[in-house]
């Protein structure tokens, strides 16, 4: 029980570390200051570990919730930072 409310608290912290920058990015509707090369990687890296973590869990009969949770907010927090990389600039550029 004790390594289940570890596992699940490491993994919410990691899942919402990216918040506060998802939140920026929406308000402000700029991710010019974000690499596309990083979030390219940050999303390949946690779909790779996700499959990982899922194949793994199919050969054991195990089901690692506190991760897929991480994993599964973290995919769609890369997949909106990736969006706004490319859509904002065209959407709400000040040069006509």
């Amino acid at each position: 029980m004790f390594n289940e409310m570890i596992g699940w608290t490491g993994n919410i912290l990691f899942a919402i570390c990216g918040i506060p920058q998802v939140i920026k990015t929406y308000k402000t509707k700029s991710a010019k200051d974000l690499s596309i090369l990083f979030l390219w990687l940050w999303l390949a890296g946690e779909v790779l570990t996700f499959m990982y973590i899922i194949n793994g869990d199919l050969e054991t009969g195990s089901v690692h919730w506190p991760l897929y949770f991480n994993y599964i907010v973290n995919i769609f927090m890369a997949c909106f930072l990736i969006y706004a990389k490319y859509i904002y600039p065209k959407k709400y550029s000040s040069v006509p």
